[in-house]
């Protein structure tokens, strides 16, 4: 479970920075980095979904491992 926090705390953190260099690095028009920043949240929650649920996969399958043991 730890892991799994580290893992969002991290990618979050990676996002905001992300966000925030797009911002200040950004060539485009307002409306253009407007965008591209929706673009790369929308990339983003899919990102964050995709890895939640292959997570989600893993530890049932490990449960039921367990439950497969007693």
């Amino acid at each position: 479970m730890r892991k799994v926090g580290s893992f969002l705390l991290g990618a979050i953190f990676g996002g905001i920075i992300g966000g925030a260099a797009v911002l200040l690095l950004a060539p485009g028009s307002g409306k253009e980095t407007q965008m591209a920043l929706r673009e790369k949240f929308a990339n983003l929650r899919v990102e964050f979904e995709n890895a939640i649920a292959e997570k989600r996969a893993a530890l049932e399958s490990e449960l039921q491992s367990y439950k497969n043991l007693g």
